[in-house]
């Protein structure tokens, strides 16, 4: 019996290996950085499909003209305008909510039933109802429920981060398909920036940069892991059980 408890254990034990691994590895030492790599070559990355304008057609360039269709300037424009050019994402995230709720309900139900005559039949319900019941309460019901609540919201969060992201897709509109991650390491805590998003042309300011705020299908996570991040939360074990448990 307690070999095959034993067994019923392991794959529960199996669960979090890898990341032990992980961990055992990096005692004594700071968390690796994650190389870099082309953002189309990861696992997660698939093209943006968004709706379209209709297609307009191209105008020719006129005969000894300097101006070329699409240009907004004679000069070179330095902003980010292909795929694989530099973009640098300004974020700005101040969020404060403060909110609050209680509820008290209550509900009393009380219902009586009873036949004392029907069709004249009153004289013959000794015969089909047990002695000591009275035809005119045959049937009586009551109810009582009551429920309290109450809850709060309260959240001030702040980020600021300048992160450099690149083009990776432009659309037939000529959006832009940004991707961007940074990390920082500080001691044995590392720090991970991730953005992704869309964002217009003409949103871009003439030192190329964009304000978060302007990026639509915005994903901004921001989090880390190191030797703090593991201690502040609950242990694979308590998490699994808290998944499991319904009370």
């Amino acid at each position: 019996m307690r070999l095959a408890h034993l067994l019923m254990l392991l794959p529960v034990l199996g669960l979090p290996a890898c990341d032990n691994v992980r961990r055992i590895s990096e005692i004594g030492r700071a968390p690796e950085m994650a190389p870099i790599a082309d953002p189309t070559q990861s696992p997660g990355y698939s093209p943006v499909s968004m709706p379209m304008p209709a297609a307009q057609e191209g105008r020719d360039n006129f005969a000894n003209s300097l101006w070329r269709p699409g240009s907004r300037t004679f000069l070179r424009d330095q902003r980010a305008a292909a795929v694989g050019d530099i973009i640098t994402v300004l974020v700005s995230i101040k969020d404060e909510a403060d909110l609050s709720n209680s509820t008290d309900r209550s509900r009393d139900n009380s219902e009586n039933l009873g036949i004392p005559r029907i069709l004249g039949l009153d004289a013959s319900y000794a015969r089909f109802l047990p002695n000591g019941i009275d035809p005119t309460k045959l049937i009586e019901a009551s109810s009582a429920n009551s429920s309290k609540g109450t809850g709060r919201i309260q959240r001030n969060e702040e980020v600021k981060m300048r992160v450099a992201a690149t083009v990776t897709q432009v659309l037939p509109n000529g959006n832009l398909v940004v991707a961007g991650r940074q990390q920082v390491r500080v001691n044995h805590e590392m720090r991970d920036l991730n953005i992704a998003g869309i964002i217009r042309p003409q949103d871009i300011a003439s030192d190329n940069t964009v304000q978060h705020d302007r990026l639509a299908e915005a994903r901004i996570a921001y989090g880390g892991r190191g030797t703090v991040s593991d201690v502040q939360q609950p242990r694979y074990g308590q998490q699994f059980l808290d998944a499991i448990l319904p009370f």
